[in-house]
């Protein structure tokens, strides 16, 4: 009854939002065309579409980054001009960024204010802002300490200052940007509650993800783009996860990779007392030990900046450590110096990087270019030993297009003129087809569209069906539990403990990424 209420309460009343005929284009690329779109006031309004599909440039729009071509914009029924995003902040929108806006050596109350003083004079606006952080934490379960330093608070509280900076500044409709991509389950469950709040006292919030879980959980309403229109919206008690990956990609899409039990064989890497000290002085990892044997996937799993990195980048033969690291019996060259990451791949060792514009590519070089990277000593892309055979890369770099289905299948495109889902599938391509004995890969499907993810899942699997030892890092739990044959977590350097995705759940797991030891075997 009462749902039927506020159903027919939100029918008669203006919506919060209404974008009608939004077109953007950036040069020959359209990035919005003839978009509509309804906001209804009081309820969690979901956008979901692939890398490129038009959502970020839209939500640019609505707070002012950018100026549409042609449409119009309502709020609460009027027509509102939005130049910027100070006259978004007018109109009463708030956005949190997927990166925060902070500045990392204030205080939470410096930072909240920063752009909203009342005048020259401090003073009365910290304590303004003291008095009014202190009902805004009680009324919606947003507790910080008002005195912390940013850098100090963990990434789950740093994200509650955003939503305190939108709030004070009389925020009633708030756009949060993939707003659980770097927290624990724990954390992201108390992002929702905190959502929950913010409804049940009349604000509007529209949630940008890739995740479809948070959808189905969260939202009342999704809407979904594709090659920037705007292809249905929904009310998501009507809808599946599998229907809205439809109509996302086009087609129907494997939201989880079949695989069949792992048949683990020797050990090839094994990992004893790995230590990794950075520049600063400061431990990164901290006693790691581990083994990956042949035909299975260790998932590592934990909150980004936990050591993940640092284990990727040693066993990469790209940093420093001490302790031993044996791959088939051998011991590895763990002194960082120039041609280690070399020595590796001739050890039969592949590396798919977290951050394959700056580790894995150069983006301003060709696909075929790329291909070459770090395997250019093949005999099979050299004439007489003596000089590079451009005619075998491209040949080979066409191949390989086509396996992994990159789009455009064009060999001389530069890196940087691909989309980021094809950009990891010519990593991927490169890595993989040399089969190695151990493939480490970092974050394979961050940034990545949910049709990439299916493919990318596919290869991993078939590799380690192969009989291949595959070390897999992901801060997604959702891509750890589906590929992952065993579980390692990862904390503050540490390794805090091992399960199995299948008598595990994300809530044990969320306990140790925040490093609860005790959490039940």
């Amino acid at each position: 009854m009462a749902q039927r209420l506020q159903t027919e309460r939100q029918a008669t009343a203006a919506p919060a939002i209404e974008l009608r005929g939004i077109s953007k284009a950036f040069g020959p690329v359209q990035a919005n065309r003839d978009i509509s779109i309804r906001v209804e006031k009081g309820t969690i309004h979901g956008i979901i579409g692939e890398n490129g599909a038009g959502k970020s440039t839209l939500m640019s729009i609505l707070y002012g980054f950018y100026k549409a071509d042609r449409g119009e914009i309502l709020i609460d029924g009027r027509a509102t001009q939005i130049p910027d995003s100070q006259a978004a902040i007018r109109a009463g929108i708030g956005m949190v960024f997927q990166h925060f806006k902070l500045v990392q050596n204030f205080t939470v109350l410096e930072n909240v204010i920063l752009g909203a003083e009342d005048g020259a004079l401090l003073t009365p606006s910290l304590a303004k802002a003291r008095k009014v952080l202190g009902e805004l934490a009680e009324e919606y379960e947003l507790d910080v300490d008002p005195d912390a330093m940013i850098e100090e608070l963990s990434v789950g509280h740093q994200q509650r200052v955003e939503i305190l900076k939108a709030l004070y500044r009389h925020a009633d409709i708030l756009i949060l940007d993939e707003p659980t991509g770097v927290l624990t389950p724990a954390e992201a469950d108390h992002l929702f509650r905190i959502l929950k709040n913010l409804k049940e006292q009349g604000k509007t919030i529209i949630l940008i993800t890739h995740k479809l879980r948070e959808i189905m959980e969260i939202t009342d309403t999704v809407s979904v783009m594709r090659r920037g229109e705007m292809t249905a919206t929904v009310m998501t008690a009507d809808t599946n996860p599998e229907q809205l990956a439809e109509l996302m990609v086009g087609r129907k899409v494997l939201l989880n990779v079949p695989k069949g039990p792992a048949h683990p064989g020797q050990t090839v890497l094994e990992i004893d007392n790995l230590r990794v000290t950075d520049e600063d002085g400061v431990e990164r990892l901290k006693g790691i030990s581990l083994k990956i044997h042949a035909g299975e996937i260790l998932g590592i799993a934990g909150v980004a900046g936990n050591g993940q990195s640092e284990l990727l980048a040693v066993l990469g033969g790209i940093a420093r450590g001490t302790g031993s690291v044996r791959l088939n019996g051998k011991e590895l060259d763990l002194t960082g110096n120039h041609s280690d990451g070399q020595s590796r791949r001739a050890n039969s060792i592949a590396h798919v990087p977290e951050d394959r514009q700056h580790l894995g590519m150069i983006m301003d070089f060709t696909a075929w270019e790329n291909v070459a990277f770090g395997y250019h000593h093949d005999p099979a892309y050299q004439k007489n030993g003596l000089l590079m055979d451009n005619d075998a890369i491209l040949a080979d770099t066409a191949g390989k297009m086509e396996r992994f289905d990159v789009r455009p299948p064009i060999p001389t495109l530069a890196a940087k003129s691909f989309s980021g889902g094809n950009q990891q599938k010519i990593i991927l391509a490169r890595e993989i087809e040399r089969n190695p004995d151990l493939l480490l890969v970092g974050q394979p499907t961050r940034g990545v569209d949910i049709g990439a993810i299916e493919f990318i899942h596919k290869r991993i699997v078939e590799l380690r069906d192969a009989g291949k030892a595959v070390l897999l890092v992901s801060v997604e739990l959702d891509e750890i539990m589906s590929l992952s044959d065993r579980i390692a977590v990862m904390f503050d350097g540490r390794i805090m403990g091992e399960r199995l995705p299948e008598k595990t759940d994300e809530r044990e797991l969320g306990l140790l990424m925040a490093g609860v030891s005790g959490a039940a075997a």
